[in-house]
């Protein structure tokens, strides 16, 4: 039997026996990998060596360009509403419909309407037979006074009578009066019904398409409450908010290029419409508004939009292409080649365009900078260049500028 002292030393002595072996082994990696280090800087066996491809620093001229972004509007867009109160009795239209200046668009209940409308109507008749009356009256009053002048002047007739005849003749003519003005207020009444009865019927007022309706049939609605709403998608239009640094630049009439996601690399053709007179004081900004014709209705409202303006300016630049970029945690930079090895260089991107992009930096023109399999190598590790990339033509300049919704792009 072990005695347990025995057993406590025999476990003891086995396990300085293992950490002896194990730091034996640590040494032994560190010290390959330190005569391989060695061996690889004295010019012994070379590490992995990467491919990649490399184009010339060239000096190019850029386009301005400001890129604005924001939602789609209708150039046109009208809520429809009475312009009195009523009951909705029939509704036309749906949601997506398009209708014409003039369509009916909803019918308010008139019965009692119409009814206001008879009974106008006959009193104005009442007051034409009236008037018709009185017409006859004062031709039969204008008779006898004509009988008691003539009488009058061959001394058969009194003055005093005389002068009763002439009262008489003038109690006519203002009757006649009193009753043409009523017939005019009957006529006013009358029109002013019918112009009530006809804003039962509530047309659109502009071509369009039917964007939302708000009421059904049976609803009360009054000139406060929109029955439907109408958009004409015939012309779009879009507003941003441009630098002061840039509003100068612009002119009524400046090309716009549009862009919008929901169709792909389609491009539709606008044109700068108005620019504010007035910067906004907080941002230091104008606002701008570009016009998209939309002939086929394919653009719709509030589709996110990229609006390109040419700003009709060149400028020379350093150019690179964009594969060269790369970054090193936040810093943006190329790897130069010098002496078969690249070497990192800080720069400051400007302009993106195409397959190039400008660059800032303390670089020359046909400097040699890596391009495809940049993001792959790090300062001094061998590499192969195999062929070429040619710098592309000339690149536009492109600053993103928000939109007044806030969804402005950055500088590229």
């Amino acid at each position: 039997m072990i005695r347990p002292q025995a057993a406590r030393a025999f476990f003891l002595v086995a396990a300085l026996l293992l950490a002896a072996v194990m730091g034996y082994r640590v040494w032994q990696a560190r010290h390959v990998n330190q005569s391989a280090g060695t061996r690889s800087r004295a010019g012994g066996a070379p590490s992995r060596v990467v491919t990649v491809g490399a184009a010339s620093v060239r000096v190019g001229h850029v386009r301005e360009e400001i890129l604005l972004t924001g939602a789609l509007k209708p150039k046109e867009q009208v809520d429809i509403t009475s312009k009195i109160t009523g009951r909705v009795e029939r509704i036309y239209i749906h949601v997506g419909d398009f209708v014409k200046r003039g369509q009916p668009i909803a019918d308010l209940e008139d019965s009692e309407l119409q009814q206001q409308v008879r009974r106008a109507t006959a009193t104005q008749k009442v007051v034409e037979a009236t008037l018709a009356q009185r017409r006859a009256e004062l031709a039969n009053a204008r008779a006898d006074l004509d009988r008691a002048k003539q009488l009058l002047e061959s001394g058969l007739l009194a003055r005093q009578d005389y002068e009763a005849k002439q009262t008489s003749f003038r109690v006519f003519q203002a009757q006649i009066q009193l009753t043409e003005a009523q017939g005019e207020q009957a006529v006013a009444e009358l029109n002013e019904l019918k112009i009530r009865l006809e804003q039962m019927r509530i047309p659109s007022p502009m071509d369009g398409q039917i964007a939302e309706r708000f009421v059904d049939a049976g609803a009360v609605v009054s000139p406060a409450t929109p029955i439907a709403r109408i958009v004409n998608l015939s012309t779009m239009i879009t507003r941003a908010n441009v630098p002061e640094r840039e509003v100068s630049k612009l002119r009524i009439g400046n090309r716009a290029l549009v862009r919008v996601d929901a169709f792909g690399e389609r491009i539709f053709e606008g044109k700068v419409t108005r620019i504010g007179p007035v910067l906004d004081a907080a941002t230091r900004s104008a606002l701008v508004e570009v016009e998209i014709p939309n002939r086929d209705i394919g653009l719709r409202a509030e589709m996110f939009a990229r609006v390109t303006l040419d700003l009709a300016g060149q400028r020379p630049a350093l150019l690179v292409p964009r594969q060269a970029l790369v970054y090193r945690g936040q810093q943006p930079g190329v790897y130069v080649l010098q002496e078969g090895r690249p070497v990192f260089r800080e720069v400051d991107p400007g302009v993106l365009q195409g397959e190039e992009i400008e660059i800032a930096a303390d670089l020359r023109p046909g400097m040699t900078v890596i391009t495809r399999g940049a993001t792959l190598v790090s300062d001094g590790v061998p590499v192969k260049v195999v062929g070429g990339d040619e710098a592309g033509a000339n690149t536009t300049a492109a600053r993103e500028t928000p939109s007044p919704a806030g969804r402005g792009g950055e500088r590229r």
